[in-house]
């Protein structure tokens, strides 16, 4: 039966429903990189809330989830900005993430890295931001995961030189118990992260960052660089100290970054390896075996959806990212914390629906097709 799915100008078009998923195996870890995918929380919908109030977390829904993506050879990145960190998950709910899902990771044998920011602050001094990263630093070191060092808001709006930069970022690399992942977030996912790093100009702003990482070499186990410019992170991985990874966060040119060239690649810690999870594991594993073309032909079809999910205003992509996971059965709702389920419109929900669907990404996709029937039927679209 056709489904009739509403356009950007208003009008309806009739799609016909894929019947069958592609089959995905499950597996372990993979050889030729490392991977991970930044995951989304599950919300609690029978929890009395307000869209500025504490989030509250399905943890059942939550974990479970994060054991799908380990099952496929994933490994979890963990409180980050696709689990709606600071965007409806407050410092309180992220620490309690971290905690659960490294005890679950430790139970499983998955692996799992973790978001330290300044969150529990809107503004500080240097020493209350730097005190701020210590204290979630601590409890990520403790946990026993990785720690993913975020940019923080209240550091880019007191920082007034890279010299500010180098301060902060230096006392905690020293003090850090393991080598850390830095994460380089751009203004497209947060505008609060304009000029990071002390300058506009992102050539000025590279700098400085490489320069946090040449003093501190032996502290710092990779990059993660989500500014949506290929040639940018081409260019900042090969002026990387030996043994310092890449791990590109660029949701729209994931597949060459990844294959990478004759002078080297780029590791994963991705959203949109959040709805992609099975299928993105089996592009890996191509590549383990040397097979760049088959990695290609598995994982350029997904940019489409990408770009999709990701479009401006980048931010609202964890919309897309959750709306996903209730299609495929991952959660029994489409309720998100701090109601962000609104964020993103018809259109382009059904856009997103299609674009999965014509992948073969949900596992049940009659399942899959019930629940966008039922959705714009809330919406007075009627079959």
């Amino acid at each position: 039966m056709t489904l009739r799915l509403p356009g950007p100008d208003g009008t309806l078009r009739a799609y016909q429903p894929r019947a069958e998923p592609l089959a995905f195996s499950s597996g372990s870890a993979f050889t030729s990189r490392t991977v991970f995918s930044a995951a989304h929380v599950v919300a609690d919908p029978y929890a009395d809330t307000t869209p500025d109030g504490p989030a509250a977390v399905d943890w059942d829904a939550t974990l479970a989830f994060r054991r799908h993506l380990w099952s496929h050879g994933l490994g979890v990145a963990e409180a980050m900005d696709t689990a709606q960190r600071g965007m409806g998950l407050d410092w309180a709910g992220a620490a309690e993430l971290v905690r659960r899902s490294a005890a679950e990771a430790k139970a499983t044998g998955g692996r799992i890295a973790c978001g330290v920011g300044t969150d529990q602050l809107t503004t500080g001094t240097l020493a209350d931001i730097r005190a701020a990263y210590e204290e979630q630093l601590a409890v990520v070191e403790e946990s026993g995961a990785q720690a993913i060092l975020m940019a923080s808001r209240a550091l880019a709006a007191t920082a007034r030189t890279p010299d500010d930069y180098l301060e902060v970022y230096g006392h905690l690399l020293r003090q850090s118990a393991e080598p850390v992942i830095l994460h380089w977030l751009g203004p497209m996912f947060d505008p609060a992260l304009e000029g990071y790093w002390g300058a506009a100009d992102l050539d000025a702003a590279t700098d400085t960052f490489l320069e946090v990482i040449a003093a501190h070499p032996d502290k710092v186990d990779g990059i993660k660089v989500s500014l949506l410019d290929a040639q940018r992170e081409i260019d900042l991985r090969r002026r990387l100290p030996q043994g310092v990874r890449c791990y590109t966060g660029d949701d729209f040119n994931y597949p060459e970054l990844i294959a990478g060239d004759e002078q080297g690649f780029s590791h994963a810690l991705l959203g949109i390896f959040d709805p992609l999870g099975p299928l993105a594991a089996e592009a890996v594993r191509v590549l383990d075996t040397g097979d760049v073309p088959g990695f290609r032909s598995l994982l350029d079809p997904t940019v489409a959806l990408s770009r999709h999910l990701f479009q401006t205003p980048t931010r609202y992509y964890k919309t897309g990212v959750v709306f996903l996971a209730w299609l495929a059965g991952h959660q029994s709702h489409f309720a998100m914390v701090g109601g962000l389920q609104s964020a993103r419109s018809l259109p382009h929900l059904a856009r997103a629906y299609e674009l999965a669907d014509g992948l073969g990404l949900f596992p049940d996709p009659k399942l899959a097709e019930d629940r966008m029937r039922t959705l714009l039927s809330l919406y007075g679209v009627h079959q």
